[in-house]
């Protein structure tokens, strides 16, 4: 006889179920003190089966919604993940990241020109993921800047500016030198360990 998945995930949830009605029919009464013996007659005692099985309906009624919030929270963390840089090692993913910039860059009705770059450090952002950034710099109009701007926060990877410097205009064109670092997340498994002298 072949078990499915299927058949084992409907045992493991029928041996939660009897692991939680043992509990709810064996659990002492709360309402006694302790120590002293449990006394009624024979007619209280399905009253209180009748309770405690009341008790279980309503706790396997709340099961199925919970499951169903766990999986949508799943789906919704592995959508969102999905904009996550992937990378072997963090200077590829900076590397990427750069790629990125100067894509979007060029993508735009007036291109802009990625001169320079200054590649960040990477380091852990939060428990789970770790963040790389990526300094450019460039001249471009104002309308150019925003567009840039604009198209950078409608990529699907997870990137944020974590710095803008804009100086003045240097010409009639009004062309302003720009300098811009971004951030994108990737995997925790890409951030080094660091390791030093614990006291």
């Amino acid at each position: 006889m072949i078990i499915t998945d299927r058949d084992r995930k409907a045992l493991q949830l029928l041996g939660g179920v009897l692991v939680v009605v043992a509990v709810v029919y064996f659990w002492p009464d709360s309402t006694a003190a302790p120590g002293t013996p449990v006394s009624g007659t024979a007619a209280d005692a399905p009253v209180l089966v009748e309770q405690r099985l009341e008790r279980v309906r309503r706790m396997m009624l709340q099961v199925p919604d919970k499951e169903a919030t766990l999986y949508a929270t799943k789906a919704d963390l592995a959508a969102r993940e999905k904009g996550l840089l992937q990378a072997d090692t963090a200077p590829q993913a900076q590397a990427q990241l750069f790629q990125i910039l100067r894509r979007v860059g060029r993508s735009l009705p007036q291109p802009i020109d990625i001169r320079a770059s200054e590649i960040g450090q990477a380091k852990s952002f939060g428990d789970d993921y770790g963040e790389v950034s990526v300094s450019v710099t460039f001249n471009c109009g104002i309308e150019q800047l925003v567009n840039y701007l604009a198209d950078l926060g409608a990529q699907p990877e997870l990137l944020a500016t974590s710095e803008l410097r804009v100086g003045a205009a240097r010409d009639k064109d009004k062309i302003l030198p720009v300098s811009l670092t971004v951030s994108g997340l990737v995997p925790r498994k890409l951030i080094p360990d660091k390791k030093g002298v614990q006291f």
